[in-house]
């Protein structure tokens, strides 16, 4: 494993509530984030960082990806390489590839967030339903 270790929507969910420092990176895309919706913070005062990890619509790997998240600021504070981040996709494959690529890079602790924001299909092909963010019932927003 190239990256610090897989946790639960659930556990990503309570780090970013109890560390000011967590981030939530969701590396789906734009037409994810507007059609399907983004998580929600605002609870926990937080937003979640929207850089793609592969850019739509012919799905290539975002060349600038970890240099946007580094230009990012939170709070008015450059991101640090020890702070926690929390990477998120659709299901959970994307997300483990990002979090390897900011390894790489140097930041500690980067986290793969298993099952992502829509998990894995139902018996009828649905995602939403059996895991991930939207199934757990964690707040969210669409549109």
């Amino acid at each position: 494993m190239s990256y610090t270790g897989d946790v639960s929507v659930e556990e990503a969910w309570a780090a970013l509530s109890a560390e000011d420092k967590a981030i939530l990176v969701d590396v789906r895309t734009q037409a994810e984030w507007v059609f399907v919706g983004t998580c929600d913070l605002s609870e926990l005062g937080k937003s979640p960082l929207l850089i793609s990890w592969q850019e739509f619509p012919h799905m290539e790997i975002n060349p600038n990806f970890t240099q946007m998240i580094m230009a990012q600021t939170v709070g008015g504070q450059a991101i640090q390489k020890d702070w926690p981040l929390y990477f998120l996709c659709r299901s959970g494959v994307r997300s483990q590839s990002a979090a390897a690529a900011m390894v790489a890079a140097g930041f500690e602790k980067c986290f793969n967030i298993l099952h992502g924001f829509e998990g894995v299909r139902d018996h009828d092909g649905h995602r939403g339903i059996k895991s991930g963010w939207k199934a757990a019932g964690l707040p969210w927003v669409q549109g």
